[in-house]
């Protein structure tokens, strides 16, 4: 364990020595250039009209992004950029949640923005070390690993070695050797993508922690969008940070006492209220299972039903039976009270490279239950285990790959997929050996698992060209939007979160709105002003959590005893008002509730805008497969007849005792779409949009974002 034998081992190309200084009101005021393709490293200083109106974390991201693109830049082209962003909130240590990084690039699924939020050590240890965002450009001819150490103020490009590719071997290694004692592992972080990555369009990142109480290097995902992708095709092996390790105050905030005071009663919520409302210290997010299937969410074969009776073998009672219990050390950043980063220890694998090893599983959340297990029609928690660990140290995004399962299997049983053209492999529902070795196909770049990893948009196009199925029925029933796979909850009765999915700048992931029990459970929203108010603030709010390095879950997955008496419990105001303050107590400003949403809606649009830019970001692209809204086939129909039947009666006005089954899908669907075409031209207008989806120019200007290379991109659509 030593950086003199990592230096013997592996060929410097460039050092780049900087001088480090303390952070201000939470930022550095400087970010990092490294062009892995010439290895130039520079820093850029932050203007402080770049706080003002990016913040920080996507924003800044978002910023430097554009700066370093033009309209033209496709996700394999040297000049586009992986950003890793902090935020002025990120780092601190007295409230939890705070230790998020923010990702972005132009992504090879949808040739947009892509933005990801992870936990893990790297973001809070690149930002001690003097940095608020990281760029990463150009395209090396090598593999090489990038190095930014605090500890002897200097960035360097190393070649890559001969080390392990996959994750969870890379991060250990790099820990170990760039450590300088056995504590001092604690200080080491790792972002990294595996095999996956250099075969598929879903290669996601693996930010790395070490677990000081199990004393291993553990994993936590940027998923979305294919970045760890674009990693891998720009030859980087990794990306480490080193910090000199974690204080009381390295953000240098200006009221210490006012966040510590949070915090408190935060803590305090956590230990007398997780266990009755949701059990995220013993169970992580994995207790949504069988929630999602009570109310008919819970995604089950390829979202064609909502629930199913072998849910209870998935529940979070038996995810509790997996996770190690009573570990402090469960979260994915220091001073995390919710301690929800659970994980499966001493596990053996039963397939794959690494048959008969045994390894520690980070998970599965809720999302890798359902789209590592349900989605497929696999109701085996061994199965969502083996393959959560294999698609993290591969580098696939659990959500992509099991949507993409669905699709495959839905394509299987409808007969546009057969034993030939996936090479022998039986993809149907519940097929759980089959679907594990597409997976290792998809990692070794073999086979179908090449077609695979292309994505459900382009296997859609691909199936069709081909002649194997009817390109319409493959729309209806593969479930993405800008060529994202969407995240695992069924949004049929929910036209809000319809929108919330469809809407989204980056494609359906629910971290920008979630919902459903907003709309479909709790009836709080109940017309369309209703639904685009709350279209309009919860996206709003939850990108504030990605300008400033936080986790959303200690907003409202625990709540105050008497947050149902607010007079808006949805929005849980206690806690907001908790953002609020340490917002103002960690930079010295005197923002309020209303000005957060503002420098949001600054962000938000500003992305938009970014999508426009690059040909998309339209109406046309917030369109929405029929799934996402309604029943595609007969099967489905009659599993909630019912159901359908009774809209149609009250809702539509029709008798559906004399009309055929084919009628009344027929004028469901014309209902449902119609609906959400409706649901547009509301949100439109209430984000200040026109009617194709272009912000107006009056509205950037009355958010004060009215810069001129914006207003290039939107004048001539007004």
């Amino acid at each position: 364990m030593s950086l003199e034998n990592f230096q013997q081992t592996h060929n410097l190309l460039k050092q780049y020595a900087y001088k480090w200084a303390p952070i201000e009101k939470g930022y550095n005021n400087r970010t990092l250039y490294v062009n892995v393709g010439d290895h130039r490293i520079l820093e850029k200083p932050v203007s402080q009209e770049m706080k003002d109106k990016f913040i920080g974390g996507k924003g800044f991201g978002l910023r430097l992004l554009w700066d370093a693109t033009t309209p033209a830049t496709r996700w394999n082209d040297p000049e586009n950029e992986i950003v890793i962003n902090t935020g002025p909130i990120c780092g601190i240590t007295q409230y939890s949640g705070t230790g998020k990084s923010l990702v972005v690039t132009i992504s090879p699924q949808t040739d947009i923005v892509v933005d990801s939020n992870v936990g893990a050590f790297f973001g809070p240890f690149m930002k001690f070390a003097g940095f608020d965002s990281l760029e990463l450009q150009g395209k090396s001819d090598k593999e090489v690993i990038v190095l930014i150490d605090e500890t002897r103020e200097v960035i360097e490009i190393y070649e890559a070695g001969d080390e392990a590719h996959d994750s969870h071997l890379l991060a250990e290694y790099l820990t170990e050797e760039l450590a300088n004692t056995d504590k001092d592992r604690l200080n080491v972080s790792v972002v990294s993508a595996g095999d996956a990555a250099d075969n598929s369009l879903i290669g996601m990142l693996n930010f790395s922690f070490f677990d000081s109480k199990r004393k291993k290097v553990r994993l936590k995902q940027a998923g979305r969008g294919g970045i760890g992708t674009v990693l891998r095709d720009k030859k980087i092996r990794a990306v480490v940070a080193h910090s000199k390790g974690v204080s009381g105050n390295r953000n240098n905030v200006v009221n210490l006492e006012a966040i510590m005071e949070r915090g408190r009663i935060f803590n305090k919520e956590m230990r007398d209220l997780d266990d009755s409302q949701c059990e995220m210290r013993s169970k992580g997010t994995a207790h949504l299972t069988l929630v999602m299937n009570d109310y008919d969410l819970l995604p089950v074969n390829n979202f064609k039903y909502g629930s199913h009776p072998d849910a209870v073998k998935i529940s979070g009672d038996v995810w509790k039976s997996f996770f190690t219990q009573g570990m402090s050390t469960d979260g994915c950043w220091i001073g995390c009270n919710m301690a929800c980063a659970k994980g499966v220890d001493n596990y053996e694998l039963r397939s794959g490279p690494y048959k008969g090893q045994k390894v520690i599983v980070d998970g599965p959340e809720y999302e890798s239950t359902s789209s590592l297990g349900s989605i497929a029609g696999i109701f085996n928690p061994d199965f969502t285990i083996e393959s959560n660990f294999y698609c993290d140290t591969y580098g696939i995004c659990t959500i992509s790959w099991g949507t993409i399962l669905g699709f495959i299997m839905e394509c299987f049983e409808a007969g546009i997929l057969n034993e030939e053209r996936t090479d022998g492999l039986k993809l149907n529902f519940g097929n759980a050996d089959n679907a594990m070795e597409l997976l290792h196909q998809l990692a070794r770049g073999e086979a179908f698992g090449k077609i695979a990893g292309l994505g459900v948009h382009k296997m859609k196009e691909l199936f069709a060209k081909n002649g194997w199925g009817d390109a319409q029925f493959m729309q209806d029933i593969g479930m993405e939007n800008k060529g994202l796979e969407y995240s695992q909850y069924v949004s049929k009765e929910s036209l809000a979160q319809q929108g919330g999915y469809a809407m989204t700048n980056k494609g359906p992931q629910h971290d920008e709105a979630w919902l459903i029990f907003m709309d479909m459970v709790n009836n709080q929203i109940p017309t369309f002003e209703k639904k685009a108010e709350a279209l309009h603030y919860f996206p709003m709010f939850r990108t504030w959590f990605g300008l400033n390095g936080l986790c959303k879950l200690p907003w409202n997955d625990v709540e105050p005893e008497n947050n149902h008496e607010s007079a808006e419990p949805a929005k849980v105001p206690q806690h907001v008002d908790n953002y609020v303050t340490i917002f103002n107590a960690v930079t010295g400003l005197n923002v309020d509730k209303h000005e957060i949403i503002r420098q949001s809606e600054r962000v938000y649009n500003f992305q938009r805008i970014f999508n426009i830019r690059l040909g998309k970001g339209l109406r046309a692209h917030d369109a929405q497969p029929y799934r996402a809204a309604g029943p595609v086939t007969q099967e489905e129909y009659l599993s909630r007849q019912e159901r359908y039947d009774k809209q149609l009666k009250e809702l539509i006005g029709m008798d559906p005792e004399t009309m055929t089954l084919e009628e009344k899908m027929v004028e469901t669907r014309k209902y449902r779409e119609n609906r959400y075409e409706q649901l547009l031209d509301a949100v439109y207008s209430r984000r200040g949009w026109n009617l194709a989806g272009v912000p107006l120019v009056a509205h950037m200007k009355q958010l004060n974002m009215d810069l001129p290379e914006l207003l290039e991109v939107i004048t001539p659509l007004q």
